[in-house]
Order: C-alpha cells, then sequence, then structure tokens
C-alpha cells in the first residue's frame, strides 16, 4: 500500500471540526483574566488551569496520532465533541475550583481530540495548506466574533467557556459526512489499515526536529498571548470593552494574513514564509510587551496575529507534507499544543520575575533561535521553488536552464519558475493474497539452436522452426516434394 492516502476527504467538515478544537487557545486570554478577575485565584494560578486545559489537548493528539486510522476518524469525532461540550459546560456552570480544573481538562481532551482528527483529514487533502489556511480563517473569525460578543454579556468566569462549549456542538452536524469506522481487521483491507499506520514514519529526524521546534515556537508566543490581557490593562492602561476591540481587530488582521497565505501558495515555497515570518513576529512580541499606550500595543498586536497565522499554515502544511498518513500533523499539533499549554505559566513567570518589557525580550530571542531549525526543516523535506540558475538535487543544472528560459514552445511540458519541489515517495507493492507469482523463462534464439550462433542466422532457424509461419510450412512442402 502506498503512503498516500487513498481518498481525499471532504474540506468543510474538517474545517468545522478545525475549528471546534482550536478556538480554545485562541480564547485563552480571555479565559484567563476571567478567571482571575471572578475566582479566588491569582495570575499564576489561573494561568495555571489555562495551562492544564491545553495540557489536556495537548495529551489528546500524543494519544491519538497512529489510532485515527484504526478507529476511524468519525468516532474520535463524536467523542472528541462530546467531551468538549461535557467538560466546557461543567466549568461554565460552577465556581467550584475542583471541578472547574476537572472540566477544563475534560473539555481539553475533548479539543485536542477534535483537533487531531482534523489534522489527520488536512494531510490527507490534495492541497493542505490551503486546507489549513481555510481552517485558520474560520477560527480567526470564529474567536474575532466572541471577542466582540462576549464583554457585551456581561462578566463571570463561565462565559468563554460556555461559548467553547457552544462551538463544538455547532460542529457535531459536520461529523456526519467524516468517513466511519474502517473494515475489522480480520479482512485484507482492515489488515493493509492496520499494518500502514503502524508503519514506520518518514522523515524521521525532521519530524523531530519540526515538531521540537514548533512546541518551542508555540510556547514563545502563547506565553504572551498569555498575559497580553494583563499588559494592555495594567501596562497600557486600557479597558476590558477597548482590550475585547484589539483583540477582535488583530485577529480580523489575522483573517487578512491567513487570506494572503492562500492566494500565495506555493510560490515562494515554504522557508521563506516560516523563516522570515518567524523572525518580524520575534520583533512584534517585543515590541508588544513594551507597549505603554492604545497605539503602540493595539500596532504591536495587529502585526504579530497577521504574522502568526500564515506562518503556521505553512507549518501545518510542512507537517503534512512529511506524512500524507497524517501522523506528522497530529504528532506536530500536539507538540504545538503542548507549548501553548506551557505558555500562560511561562509567560506570568516570566512577567512576574522580569516585568513586561524583559519578558518580551526573552520571547524574542528564543522565537529567532527556534527560526532556524524551522526553516532548515522546510529546506530539507519541505521542496524548493525552481528559481533561475537553481541546480536541483534532481534534474541538475539542464533541468534549472530550461526551466528559466523555456519558451511557449515547451510550456505545460517544463514546471513553471516557482512551482515547488516534487517530492520522492517510496511506494510498497505487495501481491495479492491467494495469488502465487509466475515465473516465466524466455530463451534467447542462440540457447535453443547453439550450433547455429547468433544474429541472422538464429532469427531465421527461429523463423524456419515456427510451425505457425507460413514461409516455413511452404518451405517444408517444397523440400519434402523435391526429395
Amino acid at each position: 500500500m502506498s503512503d498516500h492516502a487513498p481518498e481525499h476527504p471532504a474540506s468543510w467538515p474538517l474545517v468545522a471540526l478545525f475549528t471546534a478544537g482550536y478556538v480554545a487557545p485562541y480564547l485563552l486570554p480571555t479565559v484567563v483574566g476571567r478567571l482571575d478577575a471572578h475566582l479566588p485565584l491569582s495570575s499564576a494560578q489561573a494561568g495555571l488551569i489555562g495551562s492544564v486545559l491545553l495540557l489536556g489537548s495537548a495529551a489528546a493528539g500524543f494519544a491519538l496520532a497512529s489510532r485515527i486510522p484504526r478507529h476511524g476518524p468519525r468516532p474520535l469525532a463524536r467523542w472528541g465533541l462530546l467531551l468538549a461540550v461535557a467538560g466546557y459546560a461543567t466549568a461554565a456552570a460552577t465556581s467550584l475550583l475542583p471541578l472547574v480544573v476537572v472540566g477544563a481538562v475534560v473539555g481539553g481532551f475533548g479539543s485536542g481530540t477534535a483537533t487531531a482528527v482534523a489534522a489527520s483529514g488536512i494531510a490527507a487533502q490534495r492541497d493542505p495548506h490551503r486546507t489549513s489556511a481555510v481552517g485558520l480563517l474560520s477560527v480567526s473569525a470564529t474567536a474575532g466574533a466572541l471577542y466582540l460578543t462576549l464583554p457585551r454579556l456581561g462578566g463571570g468566569h463561565g462565559l468563554p467557556f460556555a461559548a467553547i462549549a457552544l462551538v463544538a456542538a455547532l460542529a457535531w452536524p459536520a461529523t456526519g459526512h467524516l468517513a466511519g469506522r474502517p473494515a475489522g481487521a480480520s479482512s485484507p483491507a482492515g489488515r493493509d489499515l492496520v499494518r500502514g499506520s503502524a508503519s514506520r514514519l518518514p522523515y524521521p529526524r525532521a519530524g523531530a526536529v519540526l515538531a521540537g521546534a514548533l512546541m518551542l515556537w508555540s510556547l514563545a508566543q502563547n506565553a504572551l498571548w498569555g498575559v497580553s490581557g494583563r499588559i494592555g490593562s495594567q501596562q497600557a492602561g486600557l479597558s476590558e470593552v477597548t482590550l475585547g476591540m484589539v483583540f477582535a481587530a488583530a485577529l480580523g488582521a489575522g483573517l487578512l494574513g491567513v487570506t494572503a497565505a492562500s492566494a500565495l501558495g506555493a510560490r515562494l515555497g515554504r522557508a521563506v514564509p516560516i523563516g522570515a515570518g518567524t523572525t518580524l513576529i520575534a520583533l512584534c512580541v517585543a515590541a508588544s510587551s513594551a507597549a505603554r499606550g492604545l497605539g503602540s500595543f493595539a500596532a504591536g498586536e495587529i502585526l504579530w496575529n497577521a504574522l502568526y497565522p500564515v506562518v503556521l499554515s505553512y507549518a501545518i502544511g510542512l507537517a503534512a507534507a512529511l506524512d500524507p498518513r497524517g501522523r506528522w500533523a497530529v504528532l506536530a499539533g500536539s507538540a504545538s499544543s503542548l507549548g501553548v499549554a506551557c505558555g500562560p505559566v511561562t509567560g506570568s513567570l516570566l512577567a512576574e520575575r522580569a516585568g513586561f518589557p524583559g519578558m518580551g525580550l526573552v520571547l524574542g530571542g528564543l522565537l529567532l533561535a527556534v527560526a532556524v531549525p524551522l526553516t532548515a526543516v522546510a529546506l530539507h523535506a519541505g521542496g524548493r521553488p525552481l528559481v533561475p540558475g537553481s541546480v536541483r538535487r534532481r534534474g541538475g543544472a539542464p533541468a534549472a536552464v530550461l526551466a528559466a528560459g523555456a519558451g511557449a514552445a515547451l510550456s505545460g511540458r517544463l514546471p513553471r519558475v516557482g512551482a515547488p519541489e516534487l517530492t520522492v515517495v517510496d511506494v510498497t507493492v505487495r501481491p495479492l493474497p491467494g495469488r502465487t507469482p509466475l515465473r516465466v523463462l524466455l530463451r534467447s534464439p542462440a540457447a535453443r539452436y547453439p550450433r547455429l550462433g547468433s544474429g541472422t542466422r538464429a532469427r531465421s532457424a527461429a523463423m524456419v522452426s515456427s510451425p505457425s509461419n507460413p514461409a516455413a510450412r511452404a518451405s517444408r512442402s517444397k523440400s519434402a516434394g523435391s526429395v
């Protein structure tokens, strides 16, 4: 069985499922802020509850990375949505701290399950980058609408939890369009599915580096995201309504960024958007942490949130390109969720020790350091664009020259300048069950007629010896008549 997924599932159910699973990290600032404001918790303790929620999400991804093909996406997606609705509804309905923590953990595990199923399906798409961009577009739009709505609905810690539960419930009808439980393990299709899901991961070093780098990348940014509300209120002096408007505008900029990334596609490859985007994000993190007014704070948050989903969409596409079965996409997403989970606590500790500006410098330096391995993985395993004069790993200098100077006569036969490099995939072909291969030995004319030798005499002897040749039959009858 090939490593390519045999089917391409519909994209809109995956987008809905991705939105339901990924909206919780986007609402993390308001979740942590309301826990701090309306429950007897310190800022660090409220951030710890947010981290526990995201740890549950990361645990679900690590647990289900290789089990989605076995159990089928539809049952797992429904279980995840049920856990998300039950957990977040419990956390919203009570003010008892143990129940709030338990509800956050259960809801986070459900969100992680939905995200894992969506990431596995996105990796099987014909264009995973475009599908992931549409998913991030949907998440940004949903979170932006909630940031505009929640401050006008009153106080209480449970309102963000209830909103996340509502989004998960609205995604339930989309699960009916996902694939159901696969064939049993006793059937040939089931054995192939289990064997394929348990096969060795391709690009093990690149995948491990990508997962580790994404964990640190997400940790640095969500350390700032978890305390952005405190920076705006305590350092910049903004009200909750103004903060909601700034966050909504920032997520609206994220919509524009994702739209631009979807339109850009693979024209620049993956290394340039990931490396350059992460460098710019590091500068935005440092600037936003040092903001002391509405203008500087809004500028840093808006530019940062415009770049964040762009880089994330290319990173998801890179993880999907490493393994079309989606295992690296799920593992990299889970590593990212682990970094997101550690972000609020890291941000709170850094803010208490070094202040908001010092925290921004530390996080910005971490992002600059992480940009190097991310770019290296994108160059090594993600393919590079065709540029004039470049020497390809496969094709050599002549292919680069033709790609750079091909005219109209060769259009359609050669890749265009800027087209992504095609990846080489190992294909394993197994015989059909119950069939034994046949071995056919074809002897040469020289071996059949050693006295005649090779060349024309051998071909003539083969022609004469053939009983189905009419010329041979005429020659034999003439010889018999002369005798």
